[in-house]
């Protein structure tokens, strides 16, 4: 059963991680593309997901609940997307090798 969770969960992170470099490249002009999208991407995953050990134990050494432990894992991606959403232009029509 283990082995078939971490399964699923891999191909979650697989899901995510294909598209994502595309994804992120398409909001930023070629010149600058792989500094604009790189810096921030590693700052993004080394101290947000760096974090998330950190934050979670400690939420569940002081407060024993689950659900609280998970709050952060789960209200910061709901956060991230909604800003997205709200923040992030369409690119549709925008040329990749503008300036």
């Amino acid at each position: 059963m283990a082995i078939l969770i971490v399964a699923v969960l891999v191909s979650y992170v697989g899901m995510v991680y294909g598209p994502i470099a595309a994804f992120l490249a398409e909001y930023f002009p070629s010149r600058i593309r792989y500094t604009s999208v790189s810096v921030p991407y590693h700052i993004g995953n080394g101290w947000g997901g760096g974090a998330v050990p950190l934050i979670t134990t400690a939420v569940w050494t002081a407060t024993q609940s689950l659900g609280l432990t998970l709050a952060y894992s789960i209200a910061v991606p709901a956060e991230a997307l909604l800003l997205s959403l709200r923040l992030m232009p369409e690119t549709r029509h925008m040329k990749i090798w503008g300036a």
